[in-house]
């Protein structure tokens, strides 16, 4: 077990999920005990196929186990087959204002049906998108944000709030349910944190299908980080949500990254090198914040689960080291320890400490999958 497997399993860090039942997205299980996915949406034309193909393959890399592809038009869809064919990860069409693209896009492969029940059209439509999805194998998402509500809804309430964004929810739920169609989860998204969690809040306790997270248009890479962590997190930590998107004004892979980062933090999915830092300040031994930059770089590849902690002096360094699998301290004369599985082992020059490090943690990561593999084979 690594020091990471041993930090999730202390009681008083444990969250409890909101039991939700299970639905599929391809061959992603999403909601009840399946582990909490991390989703992000290509930004290339779709019409495009090879350059949706490679922002998939980056996705891909990053962790990305669900990919949303937007289809708004026909060149979309008659690209979406090709793209399904080369993604090793599920696509879900995302699908406003013309039912008929969900058709398509059901027709072509896609996993799931993203719609937007406010622009998606009568109930008519949304009756063909869901014989559709049916017929082709499709789970769908019923995807309700602030800024597009259905008309009727506005004038009852005002405006966007909460209750009218679970209204609208549960609404086109009731016409999947009627339908006798249950593979399907919902999100009820906002640019405000407010809105967007208690919109979650009242959700949950109404309905049993799984929960889509996210903040919508939540800002750029800072910002939208800030925003996306103090909403998505406060759901999370109350267990609720199955899946996540972090919506950014940045690179797609960004979303993974932070998607990945928000999960570890929070105990509820490990993947790569958690890597536990100093802000650094008169007392380092070594310039942290370089050093930390330069290991997420060159460890970035690595998917195995695990804990780093990289200290700049021996106020804090040793005590972090107690708790993370590799760590590094800073001492004096240009050099500083070395910590395996907690303990100190051996002196390390600071000139070479980065590549000792990469060195050490790919060789970690190789021992662990090592494990894995043996451990499934004796079961």
């Amino acid at each position: 077990m690594t020091a990471q497997d041993a930090a999730h399993h202390r009681p008083w860090r444990a969250i409890q999920r909101r039991p939700s039942r299970k639905i599929r997205v391809g061959d992603v299980e999403v909601g009840g005990d399946a582990p909490i996915t991390v989703q992000s949406m290509t930004n290339t034309l779709t019409a495009d196929a090879a350059a949706t193909i490679d922002q998939i393959r980056q996705l891909e890399e990053a962790g990305a186990d669900i990919v949303r592809v937007s289809c708004p038009d026909e060149a979309s869809t008659a690209a979406f087959r090709t793209i399904a064919k080369a993604s090793k990860v599920p696509l879900v069409a995302d699908i406003h204002f013309h039912y008929k693209r969900a058709i398509e896009a059901a027709q072509a492969g896609a996993a799931c049906l993203r719609i937007n029940p406010g622009n998606i059209g009568s109930p008519d439509r949304v009756r063909e998108v869901i014989q559709a999805a049916r017929d082709h194998g499709c789970s769908m998402r019923i995807g309700v944000n602030a800024g597009s509500l259905e008309r009727d809804l506005l004038e009852k309430y005002g405006e966007p709030c909460p209750d009218a964004m679970v209204e609208s929810a549960l609404s086109h739920a009731r016409i999947l349910q009627d339908h006798d169609f249950h593979e399907f989860k919902i999100s009820v998204k906002a640019s405000d944190i407010f809105m967007t969690v208690a919109a979650y809040q009242m959700l949950a306790e109404a309905i049993d299908c799984p929960l889509h997270l996210g903040v919508t248009e939540a800002g750029a890479l800072r910002t939208g980080t800030v925003k996306s962590s103090i909403g998505m997190g406060a759901l999370l930590w109350a267990g609720i949500g199955d899946t996540i998107r972090v919506s950014l004004a940045a690179d797609p892979v960004e979303e993974i990254k932070v998607g990945f980062d928000m999960l570890k933090s929070l105990g509820l999915r490990h993947r790569g090198v958690n890597i536990i830092a100093c802000p650094s300040c008169a007392r380092q031994g070594f310039n942290v914040i370089k050093t930390v930059e330069a290991l997420e770089a060159r460890l970035a590849h690595v998917s195995t689960p695990m804990s780093l902690s990289i200290i700049g002096c021996v106020v804090n360094g040793p005590g972090e080291a107690l708790m993370t699998d590799l760590g590094f301290t800073g001492g004096g004369k240009g050099a500083g320890m070395v910590y395996v599985a907690g303990r100190a082992d051996h002196k390390m020059d600071n000139e070479q400490m980065v590549d000792h490090i990469v060195e050490l943690v790919e060789a970690k990561a190789a021992e662990l999958e090592a494990a894995k593999i043996a451990a499934i084979a004796a079961e």
